[in-house]
């Protein structure tokens, strides 16, 4: 019983992270580490950001004939803004992709990596037995690879949680998009040459 629940939650979460997209949860969790290890930095790039901002739009209110000194000032600073602004940006670029890298490759241990080493491990266990004779000769196919005749492999029980849970998440779908679709269909809808006419018609009767 412990194997086929460990399995089936295997299964269920390597969906559920299909379904959710790899990259919507890469971009969750990466807000999330920036926010625990690099929240000083992502603060200075804000600050500076907003600092170089100021001063491009005050260099641009300076004339660099009658305030030389002050316009050159304001260039140096501005210079310097985005010289440390992109030191900043590669800093927490190179912080992305190695996270991504191991954001990725966490992610496909413990899904996919995980039910590979589950499925082997235990390639000649039993998850369940079958009723004698419940299937017939079918029987034997459930048990493939090397499980016991008459019991069902980690293999089949996997490909049938994967079915299970796919029926299931497109069911929910069936049920959920028709009543947004049909509101939209209603509300969009664009008259026909016939019933525009039909309404000018009515509109000169009145």
């Amino acid at each position: 019983m412990t194997l086929m629940a460990t399995l089936f939650l295997l299964v269920f979460v390597t969906e559920l992270v299909s379904w959710i997209g790899q990259s919507v949860l890469l971009e969750f969790f990466y807000a999330l580490y920036l926010r625990i290890f690099y929240g000083s930095t992502v603060a200075r790039q804000r600050k500076l950001k907003s600092d170089i901002l100021l001063n491009k739009k005050e260099l641009l209110q300076t004339s660099a004939q009658d305030q030389f000194a002050k316009w050159a000032k304001l260039r140096r600073s501005v210079d310097k803004g985005l010289a440390d602004l992109e030191k900043l940006n590669n800093e927490l670029s190179s912080a992305r992709t190695a996270f991504s890298l191991k954001f990725k490759t966490a992610l496909w241990i413990m899904t996919t990596g995980l039910q590979f080493v589950i499925g082997w491990w235990y390639r000649k266990a039993a998850v369940f037995y079958l009723p004698p004779g419940w299937l017939g000769p079918l029987t034997w196919w459930l048990a493939f690879p090397f499980a016991p005749a008459g019991s069902v492999s980690c293999g089949m029980w996997q490909m049938a949680c994967r079915r299970v849970i796919k029926v299931g998440e497109r069911v929910a779908k069936e049920l959920v998009v028709p009543s947004g679709g049909e509101y939209r269909s209603t509300a969009g809808q664009v008259p026909t040459e016939q019933e525009r006419k039909e309404k000018e018609k009515a509109g000169k009767v009145e």
